[in-house]
């Protein structure tokens, strides 16, 4: 957390905070959500502005009731997750967060509903970028060979029988679990939408 956010907390203890302003979308980009976007229920406008999306990143982090928020000065501005409190871009560098922090001690992987794989380590959860799942997917084997598309399409169904998977990823070899994203959340005890009594 930087400095001067850190003296402004300790000269101005009891700023209220502030709810539905901000969300972290499916792809790691920080929206703005006025009021009319939190009354329709639209995910805001993208935050470009370099500095302020930097600033967000390193001042972003999460509360004793598992609600994530961003400390502004002495105010803390809560997000709305789409998904979860973290997003991985891969890469050269491995897998980093929106933050642009390394995502290691990688315990569990699941996929989820339409596809999407997301990753827990301990109580953190992270949700690859879907535009990155082109690297991810051909990794995914059954048995001896790589799953193809009915295989993962059969896998997130949920009628069908449970296919054993593994997930072969650079250093990662695991089996990759079937998870609904709103049961890991609540297993890692994350509020995607915190408010007031939340």
């Amino acid at each position: 957390m930087d400095d001067i956010v850190k003296a402004a907390m300790a000269k101005w203890p009891d700023v209220p905070d502030c709810y539905g302003w901000l969300a972290l979308d499916a792809r790691g980009n920080w929206r703005m959500r006025d009021a009319r976007c939190q009354a329709l229920n639209l995910p805001g406008d993208i935050i470009r502005h370099s500095a302020l999306t930097n600033f967000i990143n390193r001042n972003y982090t999460v509360d004793e009731r598992g609600c994530w928020f961003f400390q502004n000065g002495p105010q803390r501005v809560y997000v709305d997750l789409e998904t979860t409190p973290y997003i991985l871009r891969t890469g050269i560098l491995g897998m980093q967060t929106q933050t642009s922090e390394a995502f290691t001690d990688i315990d569990h992987a699941y996929i989820v509903e339409e596809g999407n794989i997301v990753f827990r380590s301990g109580h953190r959860l992270a949700q690859i970028d879907d535009r990155d799942l082109v690297e991810v997917l051909p990794c995914i084997w059954s048995g001896t060979k790589p799953a193809d598309d009915e295989m993962l399409t059969s896998c997130l169904d949920e009628c069908s029988n449970p296919i054993d998977l593994m997930l072969h990823y650079k250093e990662l070899n695991m089996p990759l679990k079937k998870g609904k994203l709103q049961n890991l959340r609540q297993l890692c005890g994350i509020q995607a939408h915190p408010r007031p009594d939340v």
